[in-house]
């Protein structure tokens, strides 16, 4: 028995302090209120909080904390991105990821792995080629590797892919790096706490409050609050709550599936991703292979599984890996990818006073959750976009001004 827990049995009491606090009643007014308690909304509470010194916040969650697509993804962190705007966005993101473990107090698993986003075409391959300059212009440590490197590196894999679609390069992106995620919603909410923010799970919105073109509160399954600002960070519900306050945006949602296998020793030391093949995968601290593909072929709110995914997946995954052919699967499930026609968010102001959005994060969410909640602190606090998520405003769509962002985001990871 671990001396640890001995003192706890004899001790007769635990004396750890709580990692959340109870239930409370909601108060009548705040001065911000937060809908979604995923990484995005806690990191953004817990930057209010820290960074502008706003502690009247609330953040109300439908469920438990990070019970959404937060809990629901498959841990890659990563800033190769194609665009100027997703390049410097992710950038930021990833250096904050290094030391948040630190930060928050909590060890959240961090570990650098390495990125091959590989390449199974000419066309492919030049992609991956612009993509390493566009990264090394802006400083990204990325560059295009041949099939003797990647050979090297991941010696385990079959190159030729059974015959069918051959390796002829990869995107190699040393920073590459996996966290645990449900950690980081704990770590964020805890830090939040602790810093005088409220949160309340089991707490669902059922509408909101506008007058003229001002937010003035929002009504729940446990009351009605007044605030004059209020963030929506959603994910797949963002739609519910756009209705609410009759605004319009080009999301559409598409389930995400992902599954892990039995834990094996540890083979795989970097992240391989195959936007031709539709499939990633990643070997967990437990030894497990933590795979997914590209979100599904049909709108549908739901996190339903399905097992012509894992069929799909494993016929993939096989030509990549013939040795992983014995391995059963362990878990399957599902998230809401939130998905927008040029692959790249929606964050910021939006024509309803007092309202912020953060949303359209498809596949890639989870990695930009300490600089979007940075951002979006920023942007509650001074009422304009901030200067990184200019790019990623709501008023793109009308301007004929997208991001395109899906040569960088074109399976699911």
């Amino acid at each position: 028995m671990p001396l640890r827990l001995l003192k706890f049995a004899l001790r007769g009491t635990d004396a750890e302090p709580r990692f959340f606090p109870p239930e409370q009643p909601l108060a009548d007014q705040y001065d911000i209120v937060i809908i979604g308690g995923g990484g995005h909304g806690l990191a953004c509470a817990y930057y209010l909080a820290r960074e502008h010194g706003v502690k009247k916040v609330a953040v109300l969650e439908q469920g438990y904390l990070g019970g959404g697509n937060t809990g629901r993804n498959t841990t890659i962190v990563r800033s190769n991105y194609l665009t100027p705007e997703g390049v410097q966005f992710y950038d930021q993101s990833l250096r904050l990821f290094q030391d948040l473990s630190e930060d928050l107090d909590l060890n959240l698993f961090y570990s650098r792995r390495g990125h091959f986003t590989l390449a199974h075409s000419d066309s492919a391959l030049r992609t991956m080629r612009w993509r390493a300059e566009v990264n090394k212009h802006f400083g990204i440590d990325s560059e295009l590797v041949d099939r003797q490197s990647i050979a090297k590196a991941v010696p385990e894999m079959d190159l030729d892919c059974g015959g069918d679609q051959p390796v002829l390069g990869a995107l190699w992106h040393a920073p590459g790096a996996v966290a645990r995620h449900d950690a980081v919603a704990w770590g964020y909410g805890r830090g939040a706490w602790q810093r005088g923010v409220e949160i309340h799970q089991k707490t669902r919105v059922t509408g909101i409050r506008v007058e003229g073109d001002q937010v003035r509160g929002v009504q729940t399954n446990r009351g009605e609050i007044a605030c004059d600002k209020l963030i929506s960070m959603v994910a797949g519900f963002t739609p519910r709550i756009t209705e609410m306050v009759g605004l319009q945006t080009p999301i559409e949602i598409f389930p995400l599936q992902a599954c892990v296998t039995e834990p094996v020793k540890p083979f795989l030391n970097s992240i391989i991703v195959s936007g031709s093949l539709h499939v990633y995968v990643s070997q967990s601290s437990r030894g497990e292979l933590v795979m997914g593909a590209s979100v599904d072929p049909s709108v549908l709110h739901s996190t339903r599984s399905s097992f012509g995914f894992v069929e799909e997946l494993a016929d993939k995954l096989l030509d990549l890996f013939p040795l992983t052919g014995r391995l059963r699967v362990m878990r399957q499930w599902a998230g809401m990818s939130d998905m927008t026609p040029d692959f790249a968010p929606i964050m910021g102001t939006t024509p309803i006073a007092g309202f912020y959005l953060d949303a359209g994060w498809g596949t890639w969410g989870f990695k930009a959750t300490p600089i979007s909640g940075k951002t979006m602190a920023w942007t509650a606090v001074n009422d304009q976009n901030h200067e990184l998520i200019k790019p990623f405003r709501l008023s793109r769509f009308t301007d004929f001004d997208l991001v395109g962002e899906r040569g960088a985001a074109s399976v699911g990871h």
